[in-house]
């Protein structure tokens, strides 16, 4: 019986010690595993990799990109904006009219450049957000209603992503917005023209968030009946 025992306890024994093995041995080889996808991960970016293991999930995957959120087909097919601000009688580039073409307008000289400031918009979106671009807008109305004679085309441009009919529907959008706003502030319709570039035009080339940001904008381009008399 004693003899049974004893076996029992081996027995045990020995299957408690390769058990002990087993655990250590997984933990040893999920140790080595984090280490190897932390070197990896951290030689990524240009890292020395054997300065630390990844402290989180940023460090090993790098920086999210923005989202991007595709606008509704119905919503790009409607070209749907706030306002509908009535269109220019005015033709432009008529031969028989008083403004010429948009290869006539030009962008804002040193007397004009603090008033006719770029607008900014966030990602896949046509409405302003920030507070200091409808003062801009404000101070844009005040000098048209001022000055009958000044013609401007708004120019709508986007990001690099989505395609090219898509980001031509969007800066339509935002051209379209940034006219409304103005035409509600008592501006006269006929003096405000609308253009889209989409993407053909950014202001940085850049492939980032920060070039990005830059090229998701509103500018302005002028014409001054009176100095082409």
């Amino acid at each position: 019986m004693k003899k049974i025992q004893l076996i029992g306890l081996l027995i045990c024994g020995a299957m408690l010690g390769g058990c002990s093995q087993t655990v250590g041995g997984v933990w040893e080889e999920t140790k080595i595993a984090t280490r190897y996808l932390g070197r990896k991960g951290m030689s990524l970016f240009q890292n020395d990799v054997d300065a630390r293991l990844v402290a989180n999930s940023d460090e090993f995957y790098g920086p999210e990109e923005e989202e991007f959120i595709p606008l509704r087909d119905q919503d790009l097919k409607s070209q749907y904006v706030d306002y509908t601000a009535p269109q220019a009688k005015i033709t432009p580039g008529d031969p028989s009219g008083p403004v010429p073409g948009i290869k006539q307008f030009k962008s804002p000289g040193n007397a004009l450049i603090a008033i006719y400031r770029s607008v900014y918009f966030n990602t896949d979106d046509h409405v302003l957000r920030v507070k200091e671009y409808y003062h801009t807008l404000n101070r844009v109305a005040e000098h048209l209603k001022r000055h009958p004679q000044v013609y401007i085309f708004v120019t709508g441009n986007c990001d690099e992503r989505a395609s090219e009919a898509y980001n031509l529907a969007l800066g339509t959008r935002r051209a379209n917005f940034v006219r409304g706003y103005l035409v509600k502030q008592g501006v006269n319709p006929d003096q405000i023209y609308t253009i889209s570039y989409g993407k053909e035009r950014p202001a940085d080339k850049g492939h980032n968030r920060a070039a990005w940001a830059k090229n998701r904008r509103c500018e302005f381009k002028i014409f001054d009946r009176r100095s082409h008399y």
